[in-house]
């Protein structure tokens, strides 16, 4: 089995861990499309949260490989290896990452920019995503209470 192989693996195990058993049994709306190959291959340490500084790392390494001709910058076809790297960065937009537009994407360009996953997921700001806030985005949204009876300008 190839890595990506294994790791696909690994990350369909972590997110049927995390939905929990109801989870196969019921009918729930599409899933979160940042989930929809499993959590991100980066947990660095493998416990589950995935962090900011793991991100950095991760696209740091990604960056290293993609960049062919070590000019410390991508070109739109080195990008191309980028969006091989990981499923969650296959639609990734070469013009989200060129900060200043110039046809070139930085190191610092494209290791400091926010990830989609953290942004979607990390609830109160930590730079630290955890099962439980990543089942809380997820969650069935229910009625949110009763409803406030409309007012007139009289009552």
């Amino acid at each position: 089995m190839s890595g990506k192989e294994c790791a696909y693996w690994i990350g369909v195990t972590i997110s049927m861990l995390l939905s929990g058993p109801l989870a196969l049994a019921q009918s729930t709306p599409a899933q979160d499309g940042l989930l929809k190959n499993g959590p991100p291959i980066w947990d660095a340490n493998r416990d589950g949260v995935f962090t900011c500084d793991e991100w950095k790392g991760f696209a740091d390494r990604i960056f290293t490989s993609a960049d062919r001709n070590r000019d410390g910058k991508l070109d739109p076809s080195e990008f191309a290896t980028v969006q091989k790297a990981d499923a969650t960065l296959a639609d990734a937009d070469f013009g989200y990452f060129d900060e200043n537009q110039d046809g070139n994407i930085t190191r610092k360009e494209f290791v400091e920019k926010p990830n989609a996953f953290i942004l979607r997921f990390d609830r109160n700001g930590d730079c630290r995503v955890t099962g439980d806030e990543i089942r809380a985005a997820n969650a069935p949204k229910g009625p949110q209470g009763p409803a406030e009876r409309p007012r007139d300008r009289f009552h």
